[in-house]
């Protein structure tokens, strides 16, 4: 197993809940114990496995976490691209570096996602009629 317990995955995937509760975004996390190659090669394919083009307003994100060589990523599909600021995503991205180098991947990963969903939501608020488009479970690869 990796270096998450399932108690860890369990509260990634609540954070994923909630955030999604005020947002019509779709928050994808994947998680692989080893990218040997360039994360961000690796974390665009996951993202095209799980999250891209599969909404239907293009509002699918991604959090892309190799543990053991501390490669992430975070990866958003085109609505999203086209209705957020860069510099939202870049300093969400040192926010939870400073998380992740004092190995608190799950703490990271929360944060995030919080985040993200706060942010999202005055983009993509939550609609009544939302459907869940995209599994909420932690992905592991």
């Amino acid at each position: 197993m990796l270096m998450l317990s399932e108690q860890d995955i369990d509260d990634i995937k609540q954070a994923v809940l909630n955030a999604e509760l005020d947002t019509s975004s779709e928050i994808v996390v994947h998680i692989e114990e080893v990218c040997s190659g360039d994360v961000m090669e690796r974390a665009g394919d996951v993202f095209y496995q799980k999250v891209g083009h599969k909404t239907l307003s293009r509002n699918g994100v991604l959090f892309y976490l190799a543990l053991r060589n501390r490669k992430f990523a975070v990866i958003s599909d085109k609505g999203i691209r086209l209705a957020t600021s860069p510099m939202f995503w870049e300093a969400l991205k040192l926010e939870m570096l400073d998380y992740f180098r004092e190995n608190r991947f799950t703490d990271g990963l929360i944060h995030g996602i919080g985040r993200t969903g706060q942010y999202l939501r005055s983009f993509f608020p939550y609609r009544h009629n939302d459907v869940n488009e995209l599994p909420d479970e932690v992905s592991m690869g």
